[in-house]
């Protein structure tokens, strides 16, 4: 679902505004439709991050932009609390924005995005704060295109874990 969802978003509304869509989530918003968070590339490779509003009018899906800022312009991403499992996070610009997303691995599939398009593009000090690193780098053997499935394999890892050593005898 989430593929048709970008591939739709990509040619309705970034394509034709000459970017190249990374990565989006969905993120709670106000009102009817539905919010997604986005990170998309321009022709200038600047990378940009909007939240962007779903909304179906007359049968036909349309997309506006709510608010847009670019990557160089982010301070800190402050996932909240690493040992919870929380969709929470605040995007720090010259103003605090605090969102929610849809999953707890969402946030950091987005939080992984922007730390890539960084070091890519923008090769600054970007701030991440509050997330368990083993989930943010590229070269953990968690991280994946399938983002939820190896999340979800991993607490059953530990869950499995914990069932053995309940399980074990006491001498």
């Amino acid at each position: 679902m989430s593929s048709l969802v970008k591939e739709d978003l990509a040619k309705r509304l970034f394509g034709p505004r000459r970017r190249r869509l990374q990565e989006f989530i969905e993120v709670e918003g106000s009102g009817a439709g539905r919010c997604y968070l986005c990170a998309a590339v321009t022709k200038s490779e600047e990378v940009e991050i909007c939240m962007v509003k779903h909304l179906r009018v007359d049968k036909e899906e349309k997309y506006e932009i709510l608010e847009k800022w670019f990557l160089k312009d982010l301070e800190m991403i402050d996932g909240k609390e690493a040992d919870t499992d929380n969709p929470y996070f605040d995007m720090h610009f010259h103003k605090v924005y605090n969102l929610e997303a849809y999953s707890c691995a969402s946030k950091y599939t987005f939080a992984r995005t922007l730390n890539k398009l960084n070091e890519i593009y923008l090769k600054k000090d970007l701030k991440i704060v509050n997330f368990d690193d083993t989930y943010l780098n590229d070269d953990s053997i968690w991280s994946s295109n399938n983002r939820d499935c190896l999340v979800l394999m991993r607490i059953c890892f530990y869950a499995s874990n914990l069932l053995c050593l309940s399980l074990c005898p006491l001498s």
